[in-house]
């Protein structure tokens, strides 16, 4: 069943269209990478998906409904949550404290309800530790849930941000280069959450640089160029396209790509 539906989606800035007729279709429960040279539009198409931007043209669809210019936190209630390129994280907070602010959309306590100390406020703040706490275990972080953010590693710190964007419970996550800046370790050990939040049946939608982790993840590829589809289809369908390899991958990077399994 197709969950997040784009179709022929256009945005412009001074004239010049960043993104240029675009469509694309994400099934249930499937990491769908979107990938291609510096400049392609790759990070443009994600901020307009998750509601950063108002397309000048198209159309978004979130399970058949219409979700198009909706602001991130109208689609946060439509499932789809998201991480972004550069650290967003609170330093001075813990690990456990930057989740909880994941949860907010599922509060139904008020200011009133906290000025005046109702019960209700504590029920509610151990529900969010709780569904908090679960989603650091999901990213393997439970054993740094109390230390400061701060004294995290960067690696950990990629992985607190998909914990965070996990307590909103979303249908539909994306992952804007979840391991840039990571080492080997670091991005092996991201590859393996983000494929089993796929089989918990996430659909994730990536954007990612590191090839070999794209190849070795995605269900289906989507390659983009000068703001333009360029190719779709499976890892193998996609590093054995002519036009792929002359535009993004090259001859080092096909050869990195074809061997990413092994």
């Amino acid at each position: 069943m197709t969950i997040l539906a784009v179709e022929h989606l256009s945005i412009a800035f001074g004239g010049i269209r960043a993104i240029n007729d675009v469509s694309l279709s994400v099934d249930e429960g499937l990491v769908f990478s979107i990938i291609g040279p510096n400049g392609a539009g790759k990070t443009t198409l994600f901020n307009v998906i998750s509601g950063l931007y108002v397309p000048l043209e198209g159309s978004i669809r979130i399970r058949g409904e219409d979700v198009t210019g909706l602001p991130p936190e109208q689609l946060a209630r439509h499932g789809v949550s998201r991480t972004f390129q550069n650290l967003q994280i609170f330093f001075r907070m813990s690990a456990l404290e930057n989740v909880m602010v994941g949860c907010h959309r599922h509060e139904t306590t008020g200011a009133l309800a906290s000025l005046f100390h109702l019960p209700e406020v504590g029920r509610q703040n151990q529900r969010t530790r709780k569904t908090a706490s679960r989603a650091l275990e999901r990213v393997e972080l439970s054993a740094v849930a109390d230390m400061p953010a701060s004294s995290l590693s960067f690696g950990n710190l990629k992985r607190l941000e998909i914990a965070r964007a996990l307590a909103t419970e979303p249908k539909v996550l994306l992952l804007d280069e979840p391991a840039a800046g990571c080492n080997a370790i670091e991005t092996k050990e991201i590859t393996e959450i983000i494929r089993g939040i796929a089989d918990d049946g996430i659909t994730v939608v990536l954007v990612e640089h590191d090839m070999r982790l794209v190849m070795q993840i995605s269900d289906h590829i989507h390659v983009l160029a000068n703001g333009r589809t360029l190719a779709e289809g499976t890892a193998a369908e996609v590093r054995a396209n002519p036009a792929v390899i002359e535009a993004y991958l090259g001859v080092h990077g096909s050869h990195e790509a074809a061997h990413a399994g092994s």
